[in-house]
Parts: structure tokens; sequence; C-alpha cells
């Protein structure tokens, strides 16, 4: 058997706040202790972490790649070189996202996608589009969009065998309610994104079940003092989670404030809404059958200079979040993991440092920058201290 590992010294955060000097042991896969300093027993391997912070793996809910792999285009061992980038920069749970296609595509995409799931590789897939709005389409190819058909909409949770997480929908078009009704009968998340909603469409959204915004504030109509559109709606109602994209390209500083202030960090998830070169670097990509430019690390449609996703990671988008926007760590660190994984479902084995749950961590130094991952007990990136 793997020998107990001890994380000593740390300020370790929890849902109950964080601990200074605080420890985690694991043993195998799972965390069986968190908390304060207490006795060691034999056999164990320490691993002093004095003047850094542990904090839960991250868990990202709209991730279209990195390290140069696409989720919606790339062989199996393309995606795993995807998911790998990501979980080197502290992404321990991961939904893989597609984008607009072809239904006969997108059908088979979901096949491929679903067999990652089924191996434990990626917690379920992310349909974006082809539902979508064409007035608020971003980096979707307008010739392929569509009325959410409930039809099928069905077609594609059926396509993924039991791993469809969440559909993004247009949910004033024709048949779009009724789509959202039909994935919350089905237990999968209807998103209001990409949408040209008003305020009153977007509140029947969610009467309808939707309760997830999709990139809150990217590709929706702006807040207006006379038409206070779907950022408000998603934003007052407690049903509903919001995304937010922290990379300093996709939303002000103030925004974000102002989506935390209304939702407050249990009701918002950093997510990345990574393409390809998330982790890899600048150049030319394509997302889905449009071709993107990626200068300085902002992903923009070669055509129409549209922004196509970014290039973020999770642990960029925490320290972002706390030396730049001023979040407190704990509500940062419940954004990136205990929230999205209550959203799916999963936080009885994710989302926080407690006993019984998965032992998937990140070790960050004084100023958040990465230093460790573990996931389920093994190390991604061991700690490297001296």
């Amino acid at each position: 058997m793997a020998p107990t590992k001890v994380l000593a010294g740390a300020r370790v955060v929890l849902p109950t706040g964080t601990v200074d000097n605080g420890r985690v042991t694991v043993e195998g896969t799972r965390i069986v202790e968190g908390g304060p300093p207490g006795a060691e027993p034999a056999g164990t391997e320490t691993l002093d972490l004095t003047g850094h912070w542990l904090v839960p793996g991250f868990v990202d809910l709209h991730n279209h790649g990195g390290g140069g792999a696409s989720f919606p285009s790339g062989t199996a061992d393309e995606v795993l070189k995807g998911i790998h980038t990501h979980r080197l920069h502290g992404t321990t749970t991961l939904v893989a996202s597609t984008v607009t296609g072809d239904m006969d595509v997108l059908v088979r995409r979901a096949g491929l996608l679903a067999e990652l799931a089924e191996q434990g590789d990626i917690a379920g897939i992310h349909f974006e589009g082809p539902f979508i709005s064409p007035c608020r389409k971003g980096a979707h190819s307008e010739e392929l969009l569509r009325d959410p058909d409930p039809a099928e909409v069905r077609k594609l949770i059926d396509a993924a065998h039991g791993r469809a997480k969440m559909v993004t929908l247009a949910t004033e078009l024709p048949g779009g309610l009724d789509s959202v009704r039909l994935l919350a009968e089905h237990g999968v998340i209807a998103a209001v994104g990409h949408t040209d909603a008003t305020y009153e469409q977007t509140v029947a959204a969610i009467d309808a079940g939707a309760t997830v915004a999709t990139h809150l504030f990217n590709a929706m109509p702006a807040l207006g003092h006379r038409a206070p559109g779907p950022i408000t709606a998603l934003l007052e109602d407690e049903r509903v989670t919001v995304e937010l994209i922290n990379d300093g390209t996709h939303l002000h500083p103030a925004a974000l404030q102002l989506a935390f202030h209304h939702a407050g960090p249990g009701r918002v998830a950093f997510v990345t809404d990574a393409m390809d070169a998330a982790g890899f670097g600048d150049g030319r990509y394509l997302l889905g059958p449009l071709e993107v430019e990626v200068a300085d690390g902002v992903a923009r449609l070669v055509e129409g200079g549209s922004i196509a996703g970014s290039t973020l990671t999770l642990d960029r988008a925490l320290k972002r979040a706390v030396t730049v926007d001023g979040l407190p760590v704990e509500h940062a660190v419940a954004a990136l993991s205990a929230t999205p994984a209550r959203l799916l479902g999963m936080d009885d084995r994710i989302g926080s440092l407690e006993p019984g749950k998965d032992a998937d961590l990140v070790v960050l130094d004084a100023d958040f920058t990465l230093k460790g991952v573990m996931r389920r007990g093994e190390w991604v990136i061991a700690p490297q201290l001296g």
C-alpha cells in the first residue's frame, strides 16, 4: 500500500475558513484528515508546506481545450493531452465543451467524449451550441446555428450516454423553453448563453429550469436601466450559478465585483472557456470550423475579430482574483472548487479538503503561484520547495 502522506504547515483553505499551520492527511486516493496540526502516525511521508497555501483542486465547467489540443475536434489522445495541460495548472476535474457544428458531427463527438468520461478522464460534456442566437454567436459558425428543437436536444443527450452535464441555449428562440424543461427532466444543466433574451424572457427560462449563466456578461445584451436584460435576471435569482472568465480580457474588474456582490461565492463559478492555445502559445488555431488568431494570449476570430474563447488556466484565474481583483482567498477558492462541484452534483467527492473526499489539491506559494498539484492522491506536479 502507498504510504500515508501528510501535508503540513500550510495555510489550508477549508469550507469553514482558513487554518494557519494546518495539515491534510492523504491515504491512497482519499483525504482522511484536514485541519489543524496534530500528531503524525508512524510510516508517513511528511511534506513541510510552511509559507504556502493548500487549496482544493480546481473544477472547470467550461473548457474547449489546451496544450494545442481541441476537445471539439481532436482525437482521444489529443483530448487527453489537453486534459493533462489543464491538470498541470491545477484543474483536477474538467467538463469538456464542444462548439457549434453539424448535428452528425456533434453526435460523433459526444460518443468519443462519453468514453473519456466513462474512464474518469473528464467529468462530462458541455454542449455549447448549436442552439444559440445568431445575434450573439461569438466564435460560432452562423450557418450551423439552429433553433433549440427539443428532439435535437434529446438526440445530443442520448448520444452522450448519460454523460451530458450541460447545454448552453438561447432560450428565447423557438423551442427554447421546452428544451430547458427537457434538460431539467433528464438531469442536465440548462445554461442561458449566447442569447439576445430580454429580462422577462430570461426570467421565464429560469422558471422553466435554467440554472446557469454561460460566461455572464459575454455574448448577451448589456445591462440597461430601462432594459435590464438577461444579466439582471441571472444575477438576482438564487437558483442560478453564473460563470465568469477572469482573464482580464473578458471582464472589467468592476463587472466581476458586481457579480460577486449580487451572487456571492456560492453562486459564482470561475471557468476558463479555454481553447487549444491555453498552456501552449500564440499562433493560428481552429475553433470548430473557424480560424482563430492568438496574439499576446488573447484569442480572436481571424474574420471579424470576435473574442474566441480564452487561453486562461484556472491557476491564473485564482491569482488574478486575489492579487488584482482583491477577492478574499476563500471566496476565490470557492468559485474554483466548491461551487462548480456542487453544481455538477459531485460535491460528495470533490470541491473541498474534507475527510472522505478525493485527494485533489493544489499547492500555491505566498504569491499564489502554483507549486504543486495532486489528483486522487498522486502528484501531477510534486512541489519543489528547496
